[in-house]
């Protein structure tokens, strides 16, 4: 029987997975907003459902697996659960993407999977409750805590060329990251792995101050460092500083143990590296 993949909301963590699974003859459908994207999703392999709009019963009923990459709604919560009643349907797998938003801040402390849940951001909360909205529905369901998400096209080379980069500086802040094709091997290891209930952290093994990465970067690619601002007289989005107000290094030692996961990348060195590759190589063509 094939084995069948619906992923609510195909975005930049969920396309990632499209060269594990297509490989091994999966079916991928997916839903997007935007008829746009719908055309790309077809030429990668991928059924797109415009959604919300389209009826989603049909691709429901004959998917063995369901993955969410889908945000919560500020107002409503998760989309998905509140536009239907997935009683009616039978899966051998379901993953959530979620954040490790959910944890708050710890001050630069470690954080694990054990951790209790004390978001410090209204996104986070919204996480937090999507989280237990999936865990009461009784499906076989597996919580991804992602990290910071960079890849290809999602990386700091651009603003390093073209001056805009700013080394940001608050004392103590750290983050942890991960690739999006970590992601994907992640997500496709519990698929062949599954056990409803767990819930994992993904991220890699180097959490770092953010101002390290641009740092990085600009070595990489043979320009001057960004200049350093300070925290608080730095210009920056709501969101953005939002993301300041969180600070921790995340463990992901089940994903190691559990699932026997070698990250491809187990610091952003390797993953820039990988992405100035990939650059170079398009470049090139």
């Amino acid at each position: 029987m094939t084995k069948t993949l619906l992923c609510i909301g195909y975005g930049f963590s969920a396309r990632a997975l499209t060269p594990q699974l297509l490989p091994l003859g999966w079916s991928i459908t997916g839903t997007t907003r935007s008829v746009e994207r719908a055309e790309a999703m077809r030429a990668e392999g991928v059924t797109p459902i415009i959604w919300p709009g389209a009826d989603l019963d049909g691709a429901l009923k004959t998917s063995s697996h369901l993955l969410i990459s889908a945000a919560p709604n500020p107002n409503v919560g998760d989309p998905l659960l509140t536009s239907l009643d997935l009683g009616a349907y039978a899966f051998d797998w379901v993953g959530y993407l979620s954040t490790t938003g959910v944890y708050g801040n710890h001050d630069g402390a470690w954080v694990d999977e054990s951790t209790p849940l004390t978001p410090s951001t209204r996104r986070g909360a919204l996480r937090v409750a999507a989280e237990s909205a999936w865990q009461s529905t009784g499906l076989p369901l597996h919580i991804f805590r992602l990290a910071g998400i960079y890849g290809p096209g999602r990386g700091p080379f651009s603003k390093v060329r073209n001056g805009t980069a700013r080394r940001i500086i608050k004392a103590g802040q750290m983050f942890s990251r991960i690739h999006a094709d970590d992601i994907a091997q992640v997500v496709a290891a519990s698929i062949a792995q599954p056990r409803p209930g767990a819930v994992y952290n993904l991220c890699d093994d180097d959490p770092a101050p953010p101002q390290d990465v641009l740092a990085y970067a600009a070595e990489l690619l043979g320009l001057p460092l960004p200049p350093e601002v300070d925290f608080d007289a730095a210009e920056m989005t709501p969101m953005a500083r939002s993301f300041y107000a969180e600070n921790k290094r995340v463990r992901n030692d089940l994903i190691k143990s559990e699932l026997g996961v070698h990250l491809k990348y187990p610091s952003y060195k390797e993953g820039l590296q990988s992405l100035l590759q990939l650059e170079n190589s398009q470049t090139r063509r």
